[in-house]
């Protein structure tokens, strides 16, 4: 192991030894400047080339981790998965209102503490809609397919556990 360590040392030594002797020799331009690269990746080569042998040799992480005290943060989770939930909600009312249904409010029932979220149920409350001119249907059973189709594009949920309101 020594005898690894100290060759390993002169290895080092010899390549950047050799570079400053290469970079004496060479005049001042850019050439130089590419030479001095080539011989920095080779002494980066040369301090690296010994790391796959040592890990290789059964080199315990254990010792330097400690994977017992990784956690996950639940307040870090909470607020991430809100916020997912309350992008997909403007998302799904903006193009709502694009598709000509205004006054339409949607409310997200999600469980918010796994750390992936999961929708449970979708309640869209119609009691104030408003159909404008540029809608597509102006029959409520249309309509209600429309914004379902609307919804399941968004998000992952299943067609039975998109309720309607009003």
């Amino acid at each position: 192991m020594i005898n690894d360590i100290s060759t390993w040392i002169l290895s080092i030594a010899g390549v950047v030894c050799l570079s400053v002797i290469v970079e004496l020799m060479l005049p001042d331009g850019q050439m130089n400047r590419y030479i001095k690269g080539i011989f920095s990746f080779i002494i980066i080569f040369v301090i690296i080339m010994p790391l796959p042998s040592l890990l290789g040799k059964e080199f315990d992480f254990s010792n330097i981790f400690d994977y017992e005290e990784i956690s996950v943060d639940d307040d870090y989770i909470y607020q991430l998965n809100l916020d997912k939930i309350n992008i997909a909600r403007e998302e799904i009312e903006n193009e709502i209102e694009s598709h000509g249904y205004e006054n339409i409010k949607i409310y997200i029932n999600a469980d918010i503490f796994n750390n992936s979220l999961t929708f449970k149920s979708i309640t869209v409350d119609i009691s104030d809609l408003v159909i404008s001119q540029n809608a597509e249907h102006n029959n409520i059973t249309k309509i209600k397919e429309d914004i379902t189709d609307i919804i399941l594009n968004h998000v992952q949920i299943e067609k039975e556990d998109i309720l309607y309101d009003g």
